[in-house]
């Protein structure tokens, strides 16, 4: 079968693992919180972009990107998403050796169902640890150590959880975290068979690299889980206090505010612009609306990487028009690893990787910050 015929789009990858994947497992991933409207914002405000096209121009497009030093194949990377081995089992490790293979940045969530040391050996060279934040300093510097010492050089701190949301969809879908199979569980379960098999093999996913500092079945909420009881609302001075503990890139994601984004920037090296998919506040702008804003306050060099709805490689290049330097996806890889495992992970990095190029020829442009002429 080629996939380039028959799943052309990122949104062909999603159609597949809808029915691959158990209901409540697909509400976990597709749903955001209260009446979604961020994450309609976020989808709309990139489709009002236009990108305005450059005709007699014979160009070879180049879309590697440097981003901390390093030269990555293309301004593309796989965002962070907790319990990734819950969408399908060990889908960290296979996410990772995917972005390995395309030279592009991976995010490791501090409530994967795998730890560090697990995912460590299959990293390539962008490998990010998201921290979400221990309120005990012990148990934070000892992530930290864990992460460096796993091979990930980025530490992402996640600055846009100050408390749990309501994600309601999530919470109907009655998903537990540790997972408990209930008769709906198991029903469920049962209609999509190769991941229940693939989970069966591998054991239910659970917050492994937590389970060092608490009781994994101290709570059974998807939203009270012991990730929620062992985290902090960060602060600025906890943004001071991972730059002391961590010399390597660090990066603040959650940020929609030109004046947090120019403090932020005072502090890390990359500030990532985003509302969290949807997930944290339903009333958060789209992040397309505030990124020339945002770019503006930090400056024309500083570093920006954004997401945000992306489900195409115009999308990609939507976003560096107005003022990205990188763009990271989440969802699409999971459809992708959901619906073909490490081939389908493979495919969203083709399909992206495609689009951006052929866009970049109708453009006339032969790297991506090129397009921001393009705007209109």
């Amino acid at each position: 079968m080629d996939l380039d015929d028959t799943h052309p789009s990122l949104s062909d990858l999603a159609r597949r693992a809808r029915w691959r994947v158990p209901h409540f497992i697909w509400e976990y991933l597709d749903s955001a919180t209260g009446d979604e409207g961020a994450s309609r914002r976020a989808a709309a405000a990139l489709d009002a972009i236009t990108l305005v096209p450059g005709v007699l121009r014979n160009v070879k497009p180049d879309l590697s990107t440097e981003l901390f030093g390093h030269r990555f194949d293309l301004p593309v990377g796989i965002a962070p998403v907790g319990m990734s081995g819950s969408v399908w089992p060990r889908a960290e490790v296979t996410l990772a050796e995917a972005a390995a293979r395309a030279n592009a940045p991976f995010g490791l969530s501090t409530v994967a169902a795998m730890t560090p040391e697990e995912v460590g050996p299959h990293l390539g060279h962008g490998g990010w640890f998201q921290l979400y934040a221990p309120g005990d300093p012990e148990i934070r510097r000892d992530m930290l150590t864990r992460a460096r010492d796993a091979g990930f050089t980025g530490l992402i701190l996640t600055g846009d959880v100050p408390a749990a949301s309501r994600r309601e969809r999530q919470r109907r879908a009655r998903l537990t975290n540790p997972m408990r199979v209930t008769p709906r569980i198991a029903v469920q379960s049962a209609l999509a068979p190769f991941w229940a098999v693939e989970t069966l093999r591998n054991g239910k996913p659970h917050l492994k690299t937590l389970e060092k500092y608490a009781d994994p079945n101290a709570a059974t909420g998807a939203t009270a889980h012991i990730g929620y009881m062992l985290r902090t609302a960060p602060d600025w001075a906890y943004l001071d206090a991972l730059r002391e503990e961590w010399d390597g890139p660090l990066m603040v994601k959650g940020v929609l505010s030109p004046d947090d984004a120019s403090r932020a920037a005072g502090v890390a090296d990359a500030v990532w612009v985003s509302n969290h998919g949807g997930r944290q506040f339903a009333g958060a702008p789209a992040p397309a609306d505030v990124l020339p804003a945002i770019r503006q306050a930090v400056g024309p060099d500083y570093p920006l990487i954004a997401d945000g709805s992306v489900r195409s490689g115009t999308d990609v290049l939507r976003l560096i028009a107005l003022g990205a330097d990188f763009v990271m996806l989440g969802r699409a890889f999971h459809h992708g690893v959901a619906a073909f495992g490490a081939r389908g992970a493979d495919h969203a990095f083709h399909i992206l990787r495609a689009g951006i190029e052929a866009d970049m020829a109708q453009l006339g442009i032969t790297r991506p910050p090129e397009v921001r002429a393009h705007l209109r």
